[in-house]
Order: C-alpha cells, then sequence, then structure tokens
C-alpha cells in the first residue's frame, strides 16, 4: 500500500544546512513601486517672513523690517526675502547670511554691559553716534562718513545696492579715485610697470638678504627735444631735434599729455605701493646725463625709490 501525503520531500542538506533557495524564499526582496503607487510631487512652498525679521549677519545680530529689506527691488537682500528662496536660520531662528557684519548694520558696542564683559570699568559718557552702513542707508538713506566710504562701498556692491553705489561714488576718496584713474589711464603700461617695481625690489631684497631694496626709476612729463650741455654751441638758434632713448634705470614712466605733472605721478606710485603694504620712500638722485647727440643730453630726472619689507 502506497501512503500519499501533502508534504513534499525536505530538500535540506543531511546536516540540516539550508539551501540557497530556501534563503531566497525566507527573505523575499521587497517590491519596487510602481508609477502609479508613488504619490504626487509636492510643490514648493514661497518662503514666509514675519512684518519684523531677526537676522544674523556672520554672528552680528540685527532686527529690521521687512519692507526695509525690500525697499530696493533690484538688491540682493530683496531677492533673497523674496519668498523665491530658503534662507536658513541659526539656533534662535534668525535669518543667516554669511557675510561679515561689521560694514552692513549698527550691532551695539561699548558702554556698560559691553565693558563689563571686556573687564573694563564702566564708562558713563554717552557713546559718538554708530557708524552709518547699509542697513541704515536702507532705512533712511543715510551716508558712512569718508573714512567708512570704501568699506561700506564694497558691502554695497555685494549686496548689489544699486542706489548706495551711485551715492557713495559720488563722495570723497571715491570720487577723487575716479579723477586719478582718468590720469593713470594716459599713462602707458603703469600697471606693468608697478608690478616691475615690486618685483625687482622683492628679488634684490631676497639675493642680498636685506630689509630693503633700493631701485632706480625715471619720471618724465614730456618726451625730448633734449636740451643743450652747459653751454649752447655758438651761433643762431638751431632746431631741437627729438631723440629718443632709454636711460639707465629700472623702470621708466612717461611722457604723458595732462596738466598732472611728475609730483602727481610720484604720489600715485606710493599711494598705490603704500595700498600694498609696502613702505616707500623715495628721493631725486640727479638727472640723465646721457650724451645723444652733438651738444644734446639727456636731462630726465631720476628717482631712488626704497622700499622697505619689514
Amino acid at each position: 500500500m502506497v501512503v500519499v501525503t501533502g508534504r513534499e520531500p525536505d530538500s535540506r542538506a543531511p546536516d540540516g544546512a539550508m539551501s540557497s533557495s530556501d534563503a531566497e524564499d525566507d527573505f523575499p526582496e521587497p517590491a519596487t513601486p510602481t508609477a502609479t503607487q508613488a504619490g504626487p510631487a509636492l510643490p514648493l512652498l514661497p518662503q514666509e517672513f514675519p512684518e519684523v525679521v531677526p537676522l544674523n549677519v556672520g554672528g552680528a545680530h540685527f532686527t529690521t523690517r521687512l519692507s526695509t529689506l525690500r525697499r530696493y527691488e533690484d538688491t540682493m537682500l530683496a531677492a533673497m526675502f523674496s519668498g523665491r528662496h530658503c534662507i536658513p536660520t541659526d539656533a534662535e531662528g534668525r535669518y543667516f547670511i554669511d557675510r561679515d557684519g561689521t560694514h552692513f548694520g549698527y550691532a551695539g558696542r561699548g558702554g556698560g554691559h559691553a565693558g563689563r564683559e571686556a573687564g573694563r570699568a564702566w564708562d558713563p559718557r554717552p557713546l559718538p553716534p554708530p557708524p552709518r552702513d547699509v542697513l541704515n542707508f536702507l532705512r533712511s538713506g543715510d551716508l558712512p562718513p569718508r573714512e567708512r566710504v570704501r568699506a561700506v562701498h564694497r558691502e554695497a556692491q555685494f549686496y548689489a545696492v544699486g542706489p548706495l553705489l551711485a551715492r557713495l561714488e559720488d563722495m570723497q576718496p571715491l570720487q577723487g579715485e575716479k579723477v586719478r584713474q582718468a590720469f593713470l589711464g594716459l599713462m602707458p603700461y603703469y600697471k606693468e610697470h608697478l608690478e616691475r617695481i615690486v618685483e625687482i625690489a622683492r628679488l634684490r631684497a631676497v639675493q642680498r638678504k636685506a630689509r630693503f631694496a633700493k631701485l632706480k626709476v625715471c619720471v618724465f612729463k614730456e618726451e625730448l627735444p633734449a636740451t643743450p650741455y652747459e653751454c649752447p654751441p655758438p651761433g643762431p638758434p638751431r632746431f631741437e631735434p627729438r631723440l629718443e632713448h632709454h636711460c639707465e634705470v629700472d623702470v621708466s614712466f612717461g611722457p604723458w599729455e595732462a596738466v598732472a605733472d611728475v609730483y602727481d605721478l610720484l604720489h600715485c606710485l606710493v599711494t598705490d605701493l603704500s595700498a600694498q603694504g609696502l613702505a616707500v620712500h623715495h628721493q631725486c638722485i640727479g638727472v640723465c646725463d646721457k650724451h645723444l647727440v652733438n651738444h644734446y643730453y639727456c636731462k630726465r630726472p631720476i628717482y631712488e625709490f626704497k622700499i622697505t619689507w619689514w
């Protein structure tokens, strides 16, 4: 007699180990969701801001009205707080801008509380008025004093505050810088020659292991005519030839056509070299005495520039 049961023969190995097919049956793969099972994508909602906006600009805290930040439509601040962008917040819920807040606005300073934190004695004298800045211009149109114009101008460029940029560029020292750059625009290869001065001074200081380096610079406004040396030749005056030559100096500047003279260009050189953190001194050490032709000699002034590195 044959007994038939519903149980299939055991396909496991004799040692009780589970086959790979059994393991796959015991741990089935998760079902892949189909397009019909996936939910519809949720649209991003515009970010909403309160009427009074707390700000954290590089660690400096400010509070202002939303309408102040949106005063000029074409600025970066107006775009940031338009609701089209998501702005991160800090632990206190202030909207964070990763930028140094020194020239953005006035965050409070000095006085009793700040003095106690710094370990200083209480100063009862009233504080001077806070410096004006980007935020104060948005509030009431205030402009910074002269010593802060350049710094605030850089911040206005970052935040793209066009009206503030236009007002600052009409103030000193930016207005004077425009005039100076117009003069330097007449000077051929001014920037390249300025870089050459720095490079020559650096190489000489390194080679000589010296604290400073000296180099000769020729600055002349007008191209020759050459002038007779000491005593002109006898006889009727003759046509003075225009002769071109290169003086034995490290760098030459000129000629140019403008009212500004040699001393104005020297001032520009010292200003631009000092802006790079260099200590610069110069003095006239004579003129180029090179013989040109007949009784004519070069008389271009030569200046010695001393650049100190530390």
